[in-house]
């Protein structure tokens, strides 16, 4: 959801620049530094943003630079007058030293300097509000160059944990020889016990099914699969994919909690370590 537009209009009087950025954000959420000619057109640009951007923390800015020779800022003389009136019978009264610099701390007062904002015709507004479509249409083309680049990272990374989840099955014959060939040595540790091999065989099965991880290897496929079909799906799955990622994990989890196998538990680990690059990136799809 990261992307940055700027886009400026020259018109015989002033320069406007609009510049819009976009951060990652699960909701959309819009700062604007307008300036105060176009302050009025802010609820305009807000649903424009709005129905262009969908979600991420926009930020707007609209500033204009004059270019005429004479400043439309003017000292307010009225409201300076008062000021220092004010300011003088106040320091008679309370036996106050009046300020050392009396022009600055005037300056300083509010609404000792009038800017003269003359309010935009509609043909100078339609200019700055093609602009400003212009801006978003450049953050919207960054926006959809990296998602092209995160497609690629998700498809690598989701084709990383199919290709682990394959190396799973060579050790699992071998984890079931191993337990049996464990549990049959510890047994014949035990002192003056005697076994019956039919129940033995019986209660090994059970303990065996227990940790089966046939179901959670389909489920996890089945997982992946979803999770590439909604990446190639319309726009705007970015949520879906982090409830399916969620998923995956959960699958990935149980398998290494019910392998009891060195090396699965290898290769569990590997894929924790791929799933959570899927997640941190994830934050920047719509």
């Amino acid at each position: 959801m990261t992307g940055f537009g700027k886009a400026t209009v020259e018109l015989s009087s002033k320069i406007i620049t609009i510049e819009i950025k976009s951060l990652n954000s699960k909701q959309l959420d819009i700062s604007s530094r307008i300036s105060p000619v176009y302050r009025e057109k802010e609820l305009q640009i807000r649903n424009v943003l709005l129905q262009a951007l969908e979600r991420g923390k926009i930020e707007i800015v609209v500033n204009v630079e004059s270019v005429d020779k004479e400043s439309s800022a003017k000292i307010n003389l009225p409201v300076f007058e008062n000021y220092y009136t004010q300011i003088k019978t106040i320091s008679e009264k309370l036996n106050i030293p009046v300020p050392g610099d009396w022009f600055l701390t005037l300056l300083r007062m509010p609404d000792a300097i009038k800017a003269n904002v003359a309010e935009p015709d509609e043909v100078e507004w339609e200019v700055v509000f093609s602009a400003i479509h212009e801006a978003i249409r450049q953050l919207s083309d960054f926006r959809q160059q990296e998602g092209a680049q995160l497609q690629m990272f998700f498809e690598q990374k989701i084709a990383n944990i199919a290709d682990l989840l394959e190396q799973i099955e060579p050790f699992e014959n071998e984890r079931i020889v191993k337990l049996k060939t464990r549990m049959t040595e510890n047994l014949k540790k035990l002192p003056e016990v005697e076994c019956d091999a039919g129940r033995f065989e019986q209660e090994l099965f059970f303990y065996i099914e227990k940790l089966d991880i046939n179901e959670e290897k389909t489920r996890l496929q089945i997982h992946l699969q979803y999770f590439t079909d909604t990446l190639h799906n319309e726009s705007g799955q970015g949520k879906k994919l982090g409830f399916i990622a969620q998923e995956i994990g959960r699958e990935i989890n149980t398998l290494g909690s019910k392998c009891n196998h060195v090396e699965i538990q290898k290769i569990v680990v590997k894929m924790k370590d791929e799933l959570e690059q899927i997640k941190e990136q994830i934050l920047n799809v719509l």
